[in-house]
Order: C-alpha cells, then sequence, then structure tokens
C-alpha cells in the first residue's frame, strides 16, 4: 500500500520547506536543539490544522492518531534512508511512505526527536520502536538519551523520556486500531529493508552504515540505559509531580525486571477500587471518566504488576537497588517527595504509593527467585523506602458504591479487559442493585457479557435476595428474570447443567422457595405452559436432534427458574400425553443437572408437608407427587413404566461416561419397597412388580464387576421376603377369596413374580457367594422366614441358599422319588398325605428345569412290572389334574415336556382308542404315536376336571387359564407336526403322497427334498425306479398320517370345549381354526393325501364333532371353514 500525496500531504510538506527557509543559512538537516523553536511553529500548526480538521469533520480521532503516526514514520524513515544512502530508483518501487518522505527536506534526529516531544507523541514513538530488535531499541534509546541531556534540557525533555519508557515497558496497545497497525508493519518492514544490505548498495556505504549502527550499542540492557539516563537527568527534575512519577517509574521497572517472576493477577474487587480511586483522582483534576481513561489505568495496573518484556542481561538487583535509592534520597532531600496536596490529589502520588508497596512487599517475601536470595540487600536502603512510604501523606482515597458502579458499568459496557470477572462483581454487588435503573440498563444492554457460568450464578442470587425483600419493584424483578433466563439460554449445554445442578443445591423451587409477588409466579406459570404446550405439538417432530435442542433448552429454561414445577410438568406430560414419554425422557437425558441428589429446601423456604425427608431425587419424588394425585388407566401405567425404563438407561456423556438420569436402586427405594410394604387395597401391587423388573431389564452390571450390585441398596432379603410372600398368595389364585381380601390375584402376577425372584436370587446368591460371613446372618433370617410359606416357595431361591441348605420337600415326594439324603430332606406336610407323592413330584417338575430334570431321573418306577406302570399312569393322571389349574404358562410347558419324556421312555402308558372314527386308515402312526397319547392324556384330564366332582373347584377365570394351558398344549403338538412335515415353499408345487417323482417335466421344479431332485433325474434319463424307492420316498412325506393327527386334534379340542362350563373358550376355538387352516394348508401342498371320497367323508365327519358346540357364531364359523377345507381339496 503506497501512501499518495494529498491536500493534507501538501500541507505538510509546506510546512516542512517553510521551516526549512527559517534555519537560513542552515538548514533543517544540520538543525541543532535550541533552534528548535525558531522552526517548530509552521510544522505544530500544520498537524493541528489536518488533525482538526479531522475532528470538525467528525472523523474518529483514530484518523488523526494515524496522521501523527504517519508523520513520525515518514520522518523517520528520511533519516535512514539518507544514512543507508538508499537508492531512489529502488525507493520509490519499495517504499510505500515514499511520495510524502521524498518531498520532505531532509532533516536530522533534532527534528525527529523534537517533533515528538511537541507532539506529545511517546507513545506513538513507543510502539514504533516495540517493532525494531531489541539491539536497535538500545540504539535509538541511547540517541534519545543523548538528545534529552543535551543543552538545554527541560523538563518536557524528561517528560518525554519517563513516558517513553513506561510506554515501553507497557508494550503494544490490543486495542490499536487496524490503520495503525497496519502503518506499524510498513514501518516495520522498510526499518528491516534498509538495516540489511541490500545489492544495490555500495560496499563503502554499507559499510558506513553498519559502522553507524554497531558504535551506537554499548549494550543491549534497556533498563541499564534507562536507569543510568534518569539517574544522568536527576537534577533537571524540578517539580514534584515529575518527581514521583519518575520515582514510581524506576520501582515499578525494578520490580517487574527483578522481583516478580509472574504476573499477578489482583482479585476483581481489589482492581475495581484501585481503578474507582484513580478515577476520583483524575475526576478532581477536571479529566471525564471515558472508555479510554480506565483503559489506560488498567494497562498501568497491568503493567505493574507483570514481569518486564525486557529482562536485565547487564544490570544486576543491587545495582539498579542502589540507583533508586539513591534517586529517592536525593529528592527527598531536594523536597520534592514532602509535600502533597490533599485537595487535589496527585495521580502520580497515587501511582508511586502503589510501587513502593509491591517493592517492600517482594523483598520481605520468602520464595524469592535463586540470584535475589544471593544478594545482599542492603537493610539501610529497604528503610530507606519504608520511611520514604510512610512520609508520603496522602488524603483518605475511599471508593464509592456510585463511582465503583460506573466504573464497572464503563468496563462491561465497552468490554475493556477483564470485562467478564467483573461482570460477576456486577452481579453480586446486591448494594449496586439498590441504583435501579442504571444497574437494569447495563444488565439488559450488555447481557452478552454476562454470558457466563459464574456471573449467572451471582446474579440468580440477588434476584432472590430481591423476590423475597420487602419493597422490592415487582416490575424490575419481572425485568431482571427475564434477563436471567435469557443469559440462561445462552448458555452452552454443559453451562446449563451445572447452573441446574447449583440452583438445585440451594432450592428445589428455584426463584419461587418462598413467597414471591402472585404477578411474578403468573408470568412464569404462563411461560411454563406455553414451553410444554410448544414441545408436545411438535409431537414426534420435536424428537428430530434439531427439533430437539430447542425443545431441550425450553425446558432448562424454565427448570432453571423452578425445577420441581417444570420436573412435574414433564412427569405429568410423560405419563398422560400419549407417545410423550420418549420425548420426554430424551429431553431430561439432555439435562443431567437435574438429577439433583436431594430434595432441598431453603432455609427459609415454605415448606412442602408431603415432601419426602430422605435424600430422594426430585424426580423422583415429582412422579410419585402427579401419580398420587388420580388413578392410572392401563395406558397411562404403561407410558409410566416405559418413561422410567428410559431414564433408567445410561447414556454416554460428552466426557464419554455412561451416566443415568434415574438409578434403578432410586426407583426401587421410592416406588417399590414403601409400597409392598403398605399392604393396603390402595397399593398397585403389579406396578410396583413391574417397575421391579423394568429396573433389572434395563439394568446390567456397571463398570467394575467386584463393586457391589445396585440390588444391595434396597434392601435385597426383606424384599426377596416380601416377593416370596407375595408370590405364596398366588399359589392358589383360583380360590375363592375371602371378604375383605385385599388382592385378586393373576397368572401374569405369578409368572411375574417368579421371573423376579429368579434374578434377584441370582444376584443376591452372587453376592453372597462373594462374601458369606458379610450376609450368613441375613440369609439364615431369609431362610427361616421362608417356613412360613409354601414349600415350592423356596426353590425358587435356590441361588440364594446355595449349598448351605437340604432342599425340603413333602415326605410324600420321597416315596415315588430316590433322592439322596445328604441333599434332600422331608417335611411333614398336612395337606400332602398318603398318595400325594406324585402331585409334589409334578410341583417339582414345573418349578425349574434342572429341578425337572432331577425329578426324570430319580423317578422310582419299575418298567418291568404292568401294574406298576399301570398304577403309576393311573396316579400321575390324577395329580396332573389337581396340578394343572395352578400352574403358569413356563410351568405348564416344564410339565409337557415331563409328560413327554415319560410317554417316549413307556414310564407312562396311555391307551389310545379312536372313539371319533368308524375307519382307520392304513397308516404307520409310530412317529405320532407321542402327540396322539398326550392329547389323550389331556382329554382325559379335562374329562375329570370337567366332571360333576370336579368342575365347582374353579372359578370362570380358573376355566379361562386352564382353556389358555390346553389351546398352549394344542398348539405345541402342531408345532411339533409341522416339524415333522414341513410344507413346501411358496414357490415349491404340490407334492404326491402317493407317487414321489413325476415325469411331468413342470414337476421337476418341484425341491422338497434331495431325494426327490435325485429321483426326478433318474425318471428323465428313463432309469426304473425301484418299488423300495417309491416306499422309503412316501415315508418321507407322512401327509396323510399327519392329516389324521390332525383330525383327532381337531376332536379332542372339540370334545373339551363342548365339556366345559358355557362352552365358550375362546382359546380352543382360535386352536380348532388353526388346526383346520394347518388342514388345508397340508392338502394344498399334498392333493394326494386324501381321495374325494375320503374327503368328503371328512367333511362331513368334522362337521359332525362341531354340531356339538352350544356357540351358534363359533360353530357357524368352524362349519364354513370346513367346507371351504373340502372344496379346496377337490
Amino acid at each position: 500500500m503506497t501512501l499518495m500525496m494529498n491536500k493534507d500531504s501538501a500541507v505538510l510538506q509546506g510546512a516542512f520547506l517553510l521551516a526549512d527557509k527559517l534555519c537560513h543559512p542552515s538548514s533543517l538537516s544540520s538543525l541543532q536543539k535550541a533552534d528548535w523553536s525558531r522552526v517548530e511553529h509552521p510544522i505544530l500548526a500544520a498537524v493541528r490544522e489536518i488533525c482538526g480538521q479531522e475532528e470538525v469533520s467528525g472523523l474518529p480521532n483514530s484518523k488523526a492518531a494515524c496522521w501523527r503516526k504517519k508523520l513520525i514514520c515518514v520522518v523517520w524513515l528520511k533519516l535512514l534512508c539518507r544514512e543507508a544512502e538508499e537508492d531512489v530508483e529502488t525507493a520509490w518501487r519499495e517504499n510505500p511512505f515514499f511520495p510524502l518522505q521524498n518531498a520532505l527536506p531532509e532533516v536530522n534526529h533534532v527534528v525527529l526527536l523534537e517533533l515528538i516531544k511537541s507532539m506529545s507523541a511517546s507513545k506513538i514513538f513507543a510502539h514504533l520502536l516495540l517493532c525494531l530488535p531489541q539491539s536497535q531499541i538500545c540504539c535509538e534509546l541511547e540517541r534519545l538519551t543523548q538528545h534529552v541531556k543535551s543543552n538545554p534540557t527541560s523538563e518536557d525533555d524528561v517528560r518525554l523520556f519517563l513516558e517513553l519508557w513506561w510506554e515501553l515497558w507497557k508494550g503494544r496497545d490490543e486495542r490499536t486500531a487496524v490503520g495503525e497497525e497496519s502503518i506499524e508493519t510498513m514501518f516495520a518492514n522498510q526499518f528491516t529493508r534498509l538495516t540489511t544490505k541490500p545489492a544495490s548498495m555500495s560496499h563503502q556505504a554499507a559499510k558506513r552504515f553498519k559502522l553507524d549502527t554497531s558504535a551506537s550499542l554499548p549494550n543491549t540492557d534497556i533498563l541499564y540505559i534507562l536507569l543510568h539516563a534518569l539517574k544522568d537527568m536527576r537534577d533537571h527534575i524540578s517539580t514534584t509531580d515529575l518527581c514521583l512519577q519518575a520515582l514510581a517509574i524506576s520501582l515499578d521497572a525494578l520490580y517487574t525486571s527483578f522481583l516478580t517472576e509472574r504476573a499477578v493477577a489482583l482479585p476483581t474487587e481489589e482492581n475495581m477500587h484501585i481503578l474507582s480511586k484513580a478515577v476520583i483522582i483524575r475526576e478532581k483534576n477536571n479529566e471525564k471518566l471515558s472508555p479510554e481513561l480506565i483503559h489506560e489505568v488498567q494497562r498501568d495496573l497491568s503493567t505493574s504488576n507483570s514481569p518486564s518484556r525486557f529482562q536485565p542481561s547487564q544490570m544486576k538487583l543491587t545495582e539498579a537497588f542502589k540507583i533508586v535509592t539513591e534517586l529517592a534520597q536525593f529528592w527527598q532531600k531536594s523536597g520534592f517527595l514532602e509535600v502533597c496536596d490533599g485537595s487535589n490529589p496527585s495521580y502520580s502520588a497515587f501511582k508511586l504509593q502503589q510501587s513502593v508497596q509491591r517493592v517492600l512487599t517482594a523483598l520481605e517475601e520468602a520464595d524469592l527467585p535463586e540470584n535475589v536470595t544471593e544478594m545482599s540487600v542492603q537493610k539501610a536502603e529497604k528503610n530507606i523506602l519504608r520511611g520514604l512510604l510512610e512520609s508520603l501523606t496522602f488524603p483518605a482515597i475511599e471508593s464509592n458504591p456510585e463511582v465503583n458502579m460506573r466504573v464497572t458499568t464503563t468496563i462491561i459496557s465497552h468490554r475493556l479487559d477483564d470485562y467478564h470477572n467483573f461482570a460477576v462483581l456486577f452481579a453480586s454487588e446486591r448494594s449496586w442493585a439498590d441504583i435501579d435503573e442504571q444497574w437494569m440498563d447495563c444488565l439488559e444492554k450488555n447481557k452478552a457479557a454476562f454470558q457466563q457460568l459464574d456471573t449467572l450464578i451471582k446474579l440468580s442470587s440477588t434476584l432472590t435476595s430481591k423476590l423475597h425483600s420487602e419493597g422490592s419493584s415487582v416490575s424490575q424483578c419481572r425485568r431482571l428474570m427475564k434477563v436471567v433466563a435469557d443469559i440462561f439460554s445462552s448458555l452452552s449445554l454443559e453451562d446449563k447443567n451445572k447452573a441446574l445442578d447449583t440452583m438445585l443445591k440451594l432450592s428445589s423451587r428455584g426463584f419461587f422457595g418462598r413467597s414471591i409477588p402472585s404477578v411474578v409466579t403468573k408470568g412464569f406459570e404462563q411461560e411454563l405452559n406455553m414451553a410444554f404446550n410448544c414441545i408436545i405439538q411438535g409431537g414426534a417432530g420435536a424428537a428430530q436432534q434439531g427439533n430437539l435442542s430447542t425443545a431441550v433448552s425450553l425446558i432448562a429454561r424454565v427448570a432453571f427458574q423452578n425445577p420441581e414445577a417444570t420436573l412435574r410438568s414433564c412427569c405429568h406430560s410423560a405419563i398422560f400425553n400419549k407417545g410423550a414419554f420418549a420425548l420426554m425422557a430424551k429431553i431430561l437425558q439432555q439435562l443431567p443437572g437435574l438429577r439433583g441428589q436431594r430434595v432441598r429446601r431453603g432455609p427459609n423456604e415454605d415448606i412442602d408437608r408431603r415432601a419426602p425427608a430422605s435424600g430422594r431425587g426430585l424426580l423422583c419424588w415429582c412422579l410419585k407427587e402427579v401419580v398420587r394425585t388420580r388413578s392410572l388407566s392401563g395406558n397411562e401405567k404403561e407410558q409410566f413404566l416405559k418413561f422410567l425404563g428410559l431414564l433408567m438407561m445410561p447414556v454416554m456423556t460428552v466426557e464419554g461416561e455412561e451416566k443415568r438420569f434415574l438409578l434403578p436402586q432410586e426407583v426401587v427405594n421410592t416406588f417399590v419397597l414403601p409400597n409392598l410394604s403398605m399392604g393396603h387395597s390402595s397399593v398397585d401391587v403389579e406396578l410396583s412388580l413391574q417397575l421391579i423388573h423394568t429396573a433389572l431389564s434395563v439394568d446390567v452390571h456397571e463398570g467394575d464387576s467386584s463393586s457391589p450390585h445396585w440390588v444391595l441398596d434396597c434392601s435385597p432379603f426383606p424384599l426377596l421376603f416380601v416377593l416370596s410372600q407375595l408370590l405364596n398368595q398366588t399359589l392358589r389364585c383360583w380360590e375363592q377369596t375371602p371378604e375383605g381380601a385385599v388382592h385378586h390375584w393373576s397368572m401374569d402376577t405369578k409368572e411375574l413374580l417368579v421371573s423376579l425372584l429368579t434374578s434377584l436370587g441370582q444376584v443376591v446368591g452372587a453376592e453372597v457367594a462373594a462374601a458369606l460371613s458379610s450376609w450368613s446372618r441375613a440369609l439364615f433370617w431369609l431362610y427361616n422366614k421362608m417356613e412360613e410359606l409354601d414349600w415350592t416357595v423356596r426353590f425358587h431361591l435356590k441361588p440364594v441358599w446355595g449349598e448351605h441348605f437340604k432342599n425340603e420337600v413333602p415326605s410324600s415326594l420321597l416315596a415315588v422319588c430316590n433322592l439322596p439324603e445328604q441333599e434332600w430332606s422331608g417335611l411333614d406336610l398336612p395337606q400332602y398325605g398318603q398318595g400325594t407323592g406324585l402331585l409334589a413330584w409334578m410341583e417339582c417338575c414345573s418349578l425349574s428345569d434342572s429341578l425337572q430334570s432331577t425329578m426324570l431321573s430319580r423317578l422310582s418306577l419299575d418298567q418291568r412290572r404292568p401294574d406298576h406302570v399301570g398304577m403309576f399312569s393311573k396316579g400321575l393322571l390324577v395329580a396332573l389334574t389337581q396340578a394343572l389349574p395352578w400352574c403358569s404358562v413356563s410351568q405348564w410347558s416344564r410339565l409337557l415336556g415331563a409328560l413327554r419324556e415319560l410317554i417316549s421312555s413307556g414310564r407312562l402308558h396311555v391307551p389310545f382308542s379312536l372313539e371319533y372314527v368308524d375307519f382307520l386308515p392304513l397308516l404307520d402312526l409310530r412317529k405320532f404315536s407321542c402327540e396322539l397319547r398326550l392329547s389323550v392324556l389331556l382329554l382325559r384330564v379335562l374329562q375329570l376336571l370337567c366332571g360333576s366332582s370336579c368342575s365347582h373347584w374353579l372359578s370362570a377365570d380358573g376355566w379361562a387359564h386352564i382353556g389358555r394351558l390346553y389351546a398352549h398344549a394344542v398348539r405345541d403338538m402342531i408345532n411339533t407336526l409341522r416339524a415333522k412335515l414341513p410344507l413346501p415353499s411358496s414357490g415349491t408345487g404340490a407334492v404326491s403322497s402317493s407317487t414321489p417323482a413325476s415325469t411331468d417335466p413342470a414337476a421337476k421344479t418341484s425341491e422338497v427334498s434331495k431325494d426327490s431332485l435325485k429321483d426326478d433325474r433318474q425318471v428323465e434319463e428313463g432309469t426304473p425306479i425301484k418299488l423300495e424307492q417309491m416306499e422309503e420316498e412316501a415315508e418321507t412325506f407322512p401327509s396323510q398320517e399327519v392329516l389324521f393327527v390332525l383330525s383327532q386334534l381337531f376332536c379332542h379340542v372339540q370334545h373339551i370345549q363342548v365339556m366345559m362350563p358355557l362352552g365358550q373358550c375362546e382359546p380352543l376355538f382360535l386352536c380348532s381354526l388353526e388346526i383346520l387352516s394347518h388342514y388345508e394348508a397340508i392338502m394344498g401342498a399334498f392333493p394326494d393325501s386324501s381321495s374325494p371320497l375320503e374327503s368328503d367323508n371328512t367333511r362331513h365327519f368334522l362337521t359332525t364333532i362341531t354340531d356339538n358346540l352350544e356357540n351358534q357364531e363359533m360353530k357357524a364359523v368352524l362349519q364354513q371353514k370346513i367346507a371351504q377345507l373340502v372344496s379346496s381339496a377337490a
């Protein structure tokens, strides 16, 4: 960027030419210091004209500053170019200052330095010096000190020297305008170019320039140069203010160069008081409070407390201290340190007082650097400085709240140094909040400056104080609450969670912990309702990432103001708004700061007597309150369970850790243990059990497996006992409940209890095995308590007992089972008399897979004696009739497995009679013997149950349960048949049951088995197929046999449906439909399985069976299905 000539440049050129004429017969290139007064007028007038025009035209002052800096650069580079004898051809191409520089007459260093002094441009000169290497800075400082000490030396010369010194110490101003920075950069580039030997420079000129530069560098220790120069010019300091300024600067230079290793960060409040005192002093000297003034004081303070950028290389502490002490003594003897005008305090005196305090404190500290402790600083010299401090009499300058606030407000508004910490201070000064309008204005206009966690917490504390104090302006409270909420909303999610956590520690009700104006409360309630309405109306779209972030921000904003009210609304939405539970869980998982460890109240907070006294999570407490207010429907219970389940799921945090919003033990301790221990009708026990199941389902043992399981925090042994008691109550769930009974149990509840006891037993058993000595007392307590319950309940806790107790069973079981006495012992139970051994045996088979295996292997039965097998089979039929109604689905499945094993092994004899058919096809039913016998066995059992002697045993619910169990058994048999005769896939053709292969080319596409494909190839090749192969192939597809078995199953199901009370058992009706559907599928896949005559007979036969049904609708549907079955076969 080249600086082009313009009107202002022409004005400057004319001024310098006029000044050069005024030097006649000499010139500006040989001007002496004493002669500057003769030539300064035209130059300074031109500068005033240019800068004055800038100010009058309304341009910023930085424009004038740029002109002043540009002028210093041009004059300085004019000198350097002459010394370097730079070629004009090179200069106009490479020097952006060339147009203006070339227009000026030749000058010398006197012109440059006097121009700097007259323009009060020491700051500009310092900034340009800082662009140079330190060796060149020393060179220029030597030149400056020689100029200042040369005659005539005035106070302005000394002031220039001191100001330049301090500006060098302060360094570059980070707030320098962009235009000024570019000028400094161009100057530094030109200086580097001129001080580096260019190719076009003659050898003699380069040699002379190099010698001149080196000759001016006696050393590179800037502090050495400056301190010795000040010592030399001490006689020229003749005013108190200049003396104080000189001593303060020299002490600060001493302190920052030798006595501190790192910057000292003053507390913000102390910093504020220093700034306020400085402002008070300078206002008394007719200066106005402005951002520039505060920025200057801040830079002074920062420079005085930070290590110097110019570390001494030659000067030692002793020498520096000696020079400073001598100067202080000299000026004290001269009387310059005795008078301090209290009515008009001096800023220099204020700075000096702080400087002396810093130096004395540093010298008295024990942890000085080694190079300091090794020096012997004379005690007398320290006493001189101490005496100096005591001799300085300053008026008591106290900062006041009004000035403090003005200073802080200015720093925040103009983003001056450390404004974030001043924002924290501003937020925490409650006395300033009383100056209502100014304080609020600053907050509202500078929200961005307060967007940090510490500031928000301080502001929140101030807001709480104002809300709870009498006489506070309601409108200001509302404005302040909005500002606080806006600042919170602007924080990062991490800081929001920290703020929520902090707020919860103060009060679970946030700003509403005590009685506050109703207008404020209503305003918050409106905001709370609006936030949730926006989220709920957003529906599924709110779960998308962008919308989810917005929803999280909305909830977090209101939660910060009142966590408890917000969590109540979250819980209410999750339970009572359909499908909202997932969204609410996602939102809360993003806000772990709302977890809270305790429901806490402030010291003066209104206490809700219903709030728990123990440390329960706030969310759990809110959930209890929401659920307590109304009874839940089935759908609402489901949403409640899913909501808790999602909140218990671990979520990956930003730190890479898995965290849960709710801990499983929290849920169990809050919702389960109190409810199960209450035992009255208002408690939903099944919901409590489902909560335990949910907690166990979502939980895997976190982290280190050596750490105790969370179940141990939930009173595990009492919990196991209560669950065992409940299971004991469900064992006879179909019995008539006495009047006033609390609960009506279902088989689903029994199934759930068994699952819970099994899961909890495994967890507790593992912990007991790992530390038996710690749990032995509780273990024996639980075992003894179980004596009150049914003997079967103990077996569900087998993992807890381990090998420490024998298996206790009814004594009658030992009569039918060979069980080792070391592991088994008998119990004399009244309900298990003689002949009940098989009933106990069947009950054991239904309890667990391992126990079933033991019972089957230890069964006492001599199969070589037919009478024993016959008696056993009859006894088992009776025992099965007794056991069936009380079985859950899982227990019934085990019993079916045991029955299959007994039938297959020949230990259970079930005579099979074809009482439902007049004609038996010539079929091999050996493969299906087990299914047929099992079906007949179940038919006999149901005949007994439905007989006159047993039909009164059960309630309507009991009969419905039996229907479900029988339907389960029938489906199990159908699945077995499916496995024995897999149907072809949809793309496979029909298969003949009588002929294994076909010469029809279309039949070749049928891929039922490898053998059939093989036979197809044989037919295609003309190879004859043997009769034996055809018979084997027919056995591969026993479709006729399966159809026969299905017809028998259908008959059995229909017979049982007719026998059952009311005859309207829907599960059996659905089973019949399923049998017919499978029958139809087989006939479609194997069309040769039945001839037209056989199909007609089948239709007639099955229709006749269904005629016995009382329910006309069921009968009509089944007969329609049978008619379709036969027509499809045709």
